[in-house]
């Protein structure tokens, strides 16, 4: 595996590029935006393919690197269902698993730091974003924080871990690079407390002054979602309620992106073909399944997602590729739910 940790120095933020393999896909967890060259560089040296940007929470101190990563590598752009981001391509929960080739990361929802506070899992090391710092734990005192959700997150959740699991946070402003779950429990002040009402009086006595770029970072992290009204512009999208209109034509080929947790999760529109948008190239290609169904049936082939991120960067790249007839549903499933549209289990 292919495991990177990166610094910005202005923020003391640490984000982390994992691949299974030269050659293949990776992911990044908390990009900086003003790194994104530096992502971008070392992606090349490796030689792996970003497929998805993660965030742990919506940040205060700097800015995300979700869209600036999925506008320049049409990568996929996750967070916590919790999040108050306007759009992001996927949204997970506790229980589910961010997947590509050779990592797997599964995900605990362990709010207190934010309300939308997520960390994820691997079988020896855990990203907690802010929730669990070295030797210390995220302040709880804006967006929604909560010193008694903390205490459960990390008593209830990140210290039932093994001992020996690396900790890896958002953040350490002392120039600590990594940690473990043990050397947390024994060491890590904040954690020596014997309740959670002495937890909740230290965390309310710390008093500390809001992050200097708190007033731009989380309204600019609140407002990443890809611009669809562009797409819809061109004559590219449908609205829902417009795809209901041809539901069931034998016109149209409609096309689910999502990957097969959400379908489960969430259901699929009736009829829709599965063809998950980390396979979108080969299919859209010349002599791919797409192109040769357009051209054997004349079918305008109808993209959707979860909510139309994943569509509209499909429908453009279709586009590209000659699919002149592609269009997607514009606000994806979360919108076709919203306007009545049937669902299939």
């Amino acid at each position: 595996m292919i495991f990177r940790q990166l610094f910005d120095s202005v923020s003391n933020t640490y984000s982390y590029l994992l691949a299974g393999n030269r050659g293949g896909e990776a992911l990044i967890i908390d990009p900086v935006l003003d790194k994104v060259d530096r992502y971008l560089q070392l992606i090349r040296e490796l030689d792996v393919r970003l497929v998805k940007a993660v965030d742990t929470h919506t940040h205060a101190d700097h800015i995300t690197a979700l869209g600036a990563l999925r506008d320049r590598t049409h990568c996929v752009t996750v967070m916590g269902e919790r999040s108050n981001a306007d759009v992001v391509s996927m949204r997970v929960r506790e229980g589910d698993r961010i997947r590509i080739p050779g990592v797997e990361l599964d995900v605990l929802y362990t709010p207190g730091h934010t309300d939308d506070s997520y960390s994820f899992t691997m079988p020896d090391r855990v990203f907690t974003g802010d929730t669990l710092l070295i030797r210390g734990t995220g302040r709880t005192d804006f967006q929604n924080g909560d010193a008694h959700a903390q205490y459960e997150s990390i008593f209830g959740k990140l210290l039932k871990l093994a001992d020996s699991t690396f900790v890896y946070p958002a953040h350490d402003y002392k120039g600590d690079t990594v940690s473990t779950i043990g050397e947390e429990r024994a060491f890590n002040p904040r954690l020596q407390v014997k309740s959670i009402d002495e937890y909740v009086a230290l965390m309310d006595s710390l008093h500390l002054p809001n992050p200097k770029m708190m007033d731009v970072a989380v309204p600019a992290n609140r407002h990443i979602g890809l611009c669809q009204e562009d797409i819809a512009r061109r004559g590219w999208s449908l609205t829902p309620q417009e795809a209901l209109d041809v539901l069931g034509q034998p016109s149209f080929a409609l096309v689910d992106l999502r990957e097969a947790h959400e379908r489960e999760a969430q259901g699929v529109i009736p009829g829709s073909r599965h063809m998950p948008y980390g396979e979108l190239e080969e299919h859209i290609r010349e002599g791919g399944l797409l192109h040769e169904l357009a051209a054997a049936t004349g079918a305008q082939i109808l993209f959707y997602c979860a909510y139309g991120e994943r569509s509209a960067m499909a429908v453009e790249a279709a586009q590209a590729s000659g699919l002149a007839a592609a269009r997607h549903i514009q606000g994806g499933l979360d919108a076709w739910l919203k306007a009545g549209g049937p669902i299939a289990r």
